[in-house]
């Protein structure tokens, strides 16, 4: 006679219990989230710089972004720099527009 046994699920927490389930993700997230790094003026004027020099020849640009604690990277061409707005529209492979906001960037790289 064989036992059956319900494996990994005995240990899953109950069903009725949607609070310790919620609480368990949010600790899962809280894990991996980041503190951003601190972004001095001459770092912010070297990403402008490089913007600029992306948008004048028209050359690929991946920004990583840091929102909520994660870091994010997008990868396209930089379609517009909105001044008033503090944001960078960047026209990606998928013919999608992304707004990335000043104040969110953390790294800008070109590709040539």
């Amino acid at each position: 006679m064989t036992i059956r046994d319900r494996g990994k699920l005995k240990w899953a927490p109950a069903a009725f219990l949607p609070e310790y389930t919620n609480m368990l993700r949010d600790l899962d997230t809280d894990y991996y989230r980041q503190q951003k790094p601190i972004i001095d003026e001459f770092q912010f004027e070297e990403f402008d710089q490089r913007i600029c020099y992306a948008m004048e020849y028209n050359f690929a640009v991946k920004i990583t972004k840091c929102v909520d604690g994660f870091n994010y990277e997008i990868v396209g061409r930089i379609h517009y720099v909105d001044p008033i707005r503090k944001e960078v529209r960047l026209k990606t492979e998928a013919d999608e527009v992304e707004r990335v906001k000043m104040s969110d960037i953390i790294a800008v790289e070109v590709r040539e």
